[in-house]
Parts: structure tokens; sequence; C-alpha cells
């Protein structure tokens, strides 16, 4: 879980919107991507989603300037049918493809009923509920996921097959918040989870679940988009490009009235909240219940930036020769 920091400042989103928009032209990627790049980690930020926000232009500035990354790619339509659209990323980063992709999958879904997009060669695409989100004001129930580049050795722990293992579902409401889903399967199974062992001999089942949805993670958003299971296979102009992603939209009136479904939603996520909460927690929601209410905070009092997010930060700062955000 992304849990807000015990010690932490408060930062204006606008201030660290354009730190990332500083950092990612410094390196040398266009301004118009560098904007919807600084968007796009600045609202996982102001969701609390802090994991896949702000903290990670350090990691995508170095790929960039190192050429590990395409700093200029030109995202095109490899090939296309009325109701699918393969992307490919030109060897940068992932959000380019996975989101103008998405923007062209919706009115494919609109136009046919239901859609997928794959991406291909590129990088780290982020949060896969940023994607899911775009879906949200068309009346369309969508999946998100995503797979990278494996390096699996005899012996290594079963936990290896899962890769990372991102995946997001998103359901409009009407009034109410809407129900988005966006997690990593694997999150609690990493090898630095110190619960790893307690979780396995405790309760396999959760662990074998976690471990199939990966495997779906990694098949469909990883082979099916060109990366292969053997690494040595890999043919890449960019070495960070080992990553594709997978999204399926279809529209709710194929099967009932959009409006009554999300009436019904509505009536959900109100039950939901009177339901009693897991022990240690205030209160019960639904999948994107709470990521809501700390946008809300955070847009007014600032995002809590932690002591890690601000030395990432700080540290990037001093060698691109860039001013922190506060």
């Amino acid at each position: 879980m992304n849990l807000p920091p015990n010690d932490f400042i408060a930062v204006p989103h606008q201030a660290l919107h354009q730190f990332v928009v500083t950092a990612s032209t410094t390196v040398g990627l266009p301004a118009a991507r560098a904007a919807l790049l600084a968007e796009l980690l600045t609202q996982n930020d102001l969701r609390g989603v802090f994991s896949h926000g702000t903290t990670q232009i350090a990691t995508y500035a170095r790929l960039m300037r190192d050429e590990i990354l395409n700093p200029k790619p030109q995202v095109h339509v490899a090939q296309e049918t009325p109701v699918s659209l393969l992307v490919d990323g030109d060897g940068g980063l992932g959000y380019f493809p996975a989101y103008d992709g998405t923007l062209a999958l919706v009115e494919k879904a609109k136009a046919q009923g239901i859609a997928i997009l794959l991406t291909r060669n590129h990088g780290h695409f982020g949060a896969a509920g940023l994607y899911s989100r775009m879906t949200l004001d068309h009346d369309l129930l969508t999946f998100v996921t995503s797979g990278h580049q494996l390096d699996l050795k005899p012996g290594d722990p079963i936990f290896s097959a899962a890769g990372g293992s991102p995946m997001s579902f998103s359901v409009p409401t009407a009034m109410e918040e809407p129900l988005v889903l966006d997690f990593g399967a694997m999150h609690d199974l990493y090898a630095s989870s110190p619960y790893r062992d307690e979780i396995a001999q405790t309760a396999p089942g959760i662990v074998f679940r976690a471990i199939g949805l990966g495997a779906i993670c990694q098949s469909w958003g990883g082979f099916l988009a060109g990366v292969p299971v053997d690494p040595a296979q890999a043919n890449r102009l960019f070495q960070g490009a080992n990553q594709g992603s997978m999204v399926i939209t279809f529209r709710i009136d194929l099967f009932m009235s959009p409006s009554q479904f999300k009436q019904e939603m509505d009536a959900y996520v109100r039950q939901v909240r009177l339901l009693q909460p897991l022990v240690g927690f205030a209160e019960s929601h639904l999948p994107g219940g709470v990521e809501a209410a700390r946008r809300k905070r955070y847009e007014a009092e600032g995002i809590p930036v932690g002591e890690e997010h601000r030395r990432r930060l700080e540290d990037l700062a001093s060698e691109l020769s860039i001013p922190v955000p506060w």
C-alpha cells in the first residue's frame, strides 16, 4: 500500500509539476511530452500513489539523459483494425504510447462496442490506473495490464514468475467516486518484503493466486507485446525499452443502460461506506475512494513529500543543476 509519510513537507502540486517539466526538458524530452509526463506523475501524487508519482522522475530523467531510453521518441501506430491498435513507443517511456493509444482506443470502443490496445518497445508506463481512469467519462469498463523483461534462472524462487504484475480495472459511477482498482498482484511478495515467507507459509493460496495474476500480466502485457521470455532473444535499440502494455475496454450499453448501471454503482459505493472497516482502519471504501479523498486534501494542503522522495529529487536537481520544488 502507498501510505502517507509520517515525516514530510507539504509541497504544492504545481511546484512538483514544474519540477518534472524542467527535469524532463533538461534531459531532452520535448516540451509537450514533458508536460504530459508531469501531469500524469503529479496526478498520482495527488491520489496518494506516491510510488508512481513525481519521485519516479529521478529514474526517468537519468534513463533519458543516458539514452537508455529514447528522450525524443516518435510514437506511432504499427498495426490497426476497427477494434484493435498496436502502438510502438520507439524506445521511450511507456506513458506516451499508452496515453496516446488509450485516447484512440476510446473512440474505437465507442464506435465498435469493444476495443483492445497493445503497446510495445518502451519503458515503464507508470501506474496502470492512469489509463483505466481515462475511459471513465465514456461509459466504458476497462482492464489494463503490463509486462516487462524477465530473467528467470533455474533455482530462482517461484515468486519470480509473476514479474511486476501491475493491473487496473475501472468502473464509472454517476454521483459517487468511481471504482478504480489499481495494484500490483505481487506487491507484498517481492524479495524486499519482510512478510513474504510468513504469507507463503500461512496463506499459500494467496501466493498462488498472486503469481497466477502476475502470469496473466506477463503473458498478455509482455509476451504479446514482443517482450521475449529469454532476454538473450531481445533485440532493442534502447535497452530500457523492455516493456509492453495492454488496455481492453468495452461499452456498458452492450448489456444495459449506462445510467441504470451507474445508479447501481452509486448505491453500491454508498452501502459499502456503511460497512464495518478492516481492523486498524477508520473507514470502509471501495477501491478508488481513498484516492479521491486524498486528492481533495492534497490539492488544498499540498502533497506530503517524505524524506526519501525529497532526497531523490534533490539528488536529481543537483545533477541537472535545476532548482528543487521547495
